[in-house]
């Protein structure tokens, strides 16, 4: 499977794994299936760690990139057409980082690991626990 994982997974995965299930500490684990980490979360974790406004956030945007890619996850950057596809994303989720997400997620076509539940909602091939 090719997950794209939401900011706060991809942010448990390097540094709180407890808070992660053991369903999805599996999924993450199986060498067939790839992670991907959007640009766009790079973007909010540099946002939110810069201002510090969110004490959830452990390490810079840099710091980010080195973590995220050690641990064999590739970068996705934003296109044109994953910025077009927002507009297209219904969904009462006012974020636009998790809009730009999912709007990535079905673009490219990846599943997203979200514990949020509004974004799960979104697409039945979107995992949550």
């Amino acid at each position: 499977m090719n997950l794209l994982l939401d900011t706060h997974v991809a942010i448990w995965a390097i540094s709180s794994p407890d808070m992660l299930s053991a369903r999805i500490k599996a999924i993450l684990r199986d060498p067939d299936n790839q992670t991907y980490i959007s640009t766009a979360s790079i973007w909010e974790i540099s946002i939110k760690f810069m201002v510090g406004r969110d004490k959830a956030i452990p390490f810079s945007g840099y710091d980010a990139i080195r973590h995220f890619t050690d641990a064999g996850s590739r970068i996705l950057d934003i296109t044109a057409e994953h910025a077009a596809a927002t507009e297209k994303v219904m969904t009462p989720h006012a974020d636009p980082f998790d809009r730009l997400l999912i709007a990535q997620a079905i673009t490219e076509p990846l599943i997203l690991v979200t514990r949020d539940s509004k974004i799960a909602a979104y697409s039945q091939t979107f995992i949550t626990w």
